[in-house]
Parts: C-alpha cells; sequence; structure tokens
C-alpha cells in the first residue's frame, strides 16, 4: 500500500547500521525473564505463560501502513515522523471467559497467557508544552490532529480501535524454531 509522501519527514538513511546487540546479551535478557517474571506467573498463577510472540513482516508492514495512510488520510498535515507504536503487555481471558473473543482469530489455547496489544502514538505537547508520545486512534482522528475518541481507560465507549494482537505464541507453539 502506497502512502502519500510527506515533504517535512525525512527518508531513513538506509545506510546506517542497523540496530544490534550480542547474542550473550540477548541471551541474558531472555533469562532474566525466564528466570523471574516467566517463573512468578507459574508458581503464582500456576500457568506455563508464553515465553516469545512471533509476528511475520507482512502483518507489522500492513500495520504500520494502515497507520500511516489512515493518519494522512484524516488529517494531510501530519508528519510521519511524529508516529510510533506502543506495546502493552496484556494477557487473554481465563478459558470460561472466551466468549470475549468470539469475533477474533484467536484460539482458545491461548487462554490466560499473556500476550502484546500494538496500538498507534503520536508526538503531541501536554499542557505545560512537554513533549509526549500520546495513544490515539487514527480511525477517528479529527482534521485538526487532536486526539479525538481514544475511548481509553477513561472511558465505557467500546469502539473499533487500530491494533494489532494476534502473533503466535510460544508455548502453545514449538520452541523448535528458536535461538533464545
Amino acid at each position: 500500500m502506497k502512502t502519500k509522501s510527506n515533504p517535512g519527514a525525512e527518508t531513513p538513511d538506509l545506510k546506517l547500521l542497523p540496530n544490534t546487540m550480542t547474542n550473550d546479551l540477548i541471551r541474558t535478557l531472555v533469562d532474566n525473564y525466564r528466570s523471574n517474571q516467566l517463573m512468578y506467573v507459574k508458581e503464582k498463577l500456576g500457568i506455563e505463560d508464553a515465553h516469545s510472540i512471533h509476528f511475520d513482516l507482512t502483518t507489522l508492514k500492513k500495520f504500520i501502513s494502515d497507520i500511516e495512510a489512515l493518519s494522512i488520510t484524516n488529517n494531510p498535515d501530519i508528519n510521519t515522523e511524529d508516529l510510533g507504536i506502543r506495546f502493552y503487555y496484556a494477557a487473554y481471558p481465563k478459558a470460561e471467559n472466551w466468549d470475549l473473543m468470539v469475533h477474533t482469530p484467536v484460539q482458545k489455547e491461548y487462554a490466560g497467557r499473556h500476550t502484546l496489544v500494538m496500538v498507534p502514538t503520536i508526538k503531541r505537547k501536554d499542557d505545560n508544552g512537554e513533549m509526549g508520545d500520546y495513544d490515539f486512534n487514527p480511525l477517528v482522528m479529527s482534521r485538526k490532529g487532536t486526539i479525538a475518541g481514544t475511548s481509553g481507560k477513561d472511558s465505557d465507549t467500546a469502539i473499533e480501535f487500530i491494533c494489532q494482537n494476534h502473533g503466535t505464541l510460544s508455548p502453545p507453539a514449538t520452541k523448535i524454531t528458536e535461538l533464545f
């Protein structure tokens, strides 16, 4: 999907080196999580929670493209450099409450396990003039670029919110493909 170019936005320099970490550091971070948070969940909740989640590049690129396209459609003055994604740690409902998931592709074997919910963010100034990355919904964004209709934690109104959730959790998926 093509998005409109934004004359104020800079093109990423593809000659720059990618972000990297050593495999030892990655292993240490993953092991820290497994030894602390994951073990706590197992001991306190009695479940074998997922320790990783996989999203294919096509899904991630489409999500990013949707954020850009919808934001620019609803406000052509948007600078795409002001857009981002926040990853919320979340948990699927227990099996006995699975009816909440009826209109999703998520299978019941994920019941009670953690997941990630990605939502768009936009840079805006707060009342004190400080910049912040605010959650927003490009589906209902106002033409003035304000953060309209977010219906988040302080609202009882349910609206469709652009987000990305369902990746492949491991477990229940096989661990054979993982390096860490």
